[in-house]
């Protein structure tokens, strides 16, 4: 049984990580290189519980167990002990390869390991470990505490026995685990990043501007976010890699990236957190850039 659990990146989804493992008991390792991203996440671990507090999810003495299960370092020699490791860092194939070999001497031999890669091969990436039969995928949703979702991932050499210690600890973190191929991008991003795609060809070619677009697919198609508002939400740069990873992985012309997005993601538009993306997030209220 999975009861120590580290988190590699302190960013949003591995803060997120973070929370629904310490509130499901696990005692967790967050590794960052900042220890200012550190302080930040763990703040911020604190608002999420306390917005769960307010709704009547958790009470206060549950959230004041989660926050002491949760340690930060910026040394991968603390996580000796833990029994899997969830890489969450940046999605960028060649910065996880290196996380994975600083890692890997710290690591017990029979730890497993995970991905949070939203696109990346995890047979690829198990070959770049010393442990592919204990590597798997395990792309959680953004927010994390939110969202019920978990798509697990077997590489080719994925064993049996760890898929199922995985799927075990996802659902006592109160996920609903949803196995997936290992092809690119995988199925909710196979699905929904071509949407977002298409929206930005949709503004690029001028058929409608970011508000009519936005508004069109609430409206018309009952989304609770517009395309381009996800977009921003999501991360341009994000965007931008799992349509590359789909374009190159499919060599199918529907994945191509809309030059417009090409275009956001040069100028450092990179959506929400960096205050401009589709919408100008700089005043009270979002202002559409086009």
């Amino acid at each position: 049984m999975i009861e120590r659990i580290g988190v590699v990146g302190a960013g949003q989804m591995g803060h997120g990580i973070a929370h629904v493992a310490a509130l499901a008991g696990c005692e967790v390792r967050m590794a960052d290189v900042s220890e200012d991203r550190l302080r930040e996440a763990i703040e911020k671990i604190g608002n999420n519980l306390d917005r769960q507090l307010r709704r009547g999810v958790i009470d206060e003495y549950t959230k004041a167990k989660t926050v002491d299960q949760i340690r930060i370092t910026t040394n991968f020699a603390d996580f000796g002990d833990c029994d899997l490791v969830i890489e969450a860092a940046t999605e960028k194939e060649a910065v996880k390869r290196d996380i994975f070999k600083s890692l890997i001497p710290h690591l017990r031999d029979d730890a497993l390991l995970a991905t949070n890669t939203s696109s990346i091969s995890i047979t690829r990436l198990a070959a770049a470990t010393d442990r592919p039969s204990r590597f798997m995928g395990m792309h959680f949703m953004n927010p994390v505490p939110v969202m019920l979702l978990v798509e697990l991932i077997r590489g080719i050499a994925t064993d049996d026995a760890t898929f199922e210690e995985v799927r075990e600890l996802s659902l006592r973190m109160g996920k609903h685990p949803v196995a997936a191929e290992d092809f690119p991008a995988f199925i909710v991003n196979r699905i929904l990043l071509p949407m977002v795609n298409e929206a930005v060809y949709t503004l690029y070619e001028g058929v409608g501007s970011v508000d009519s677009i936005d508004m069109a697919m609430k409206l018309g198609a009952n989304h609770p976010m517009g395309p381009l508002e996800l977009a921003d939400f999501i991360g341009l740069d994000v965007c931008l890699s799992v349509m590359q990873v789909l374009y190159e992985g499919l060599a199918d012309s529907k994945y191509r990236p809309c030059p417009l997005l090409v275009k956001y993601v040069e100028a450092g538009w990179l959506g929400r957190k960096t205050n401009r993306g589709f919408y100008d997030y700089n005043g009270p209220d979002p202002i559409p850039t086009r």
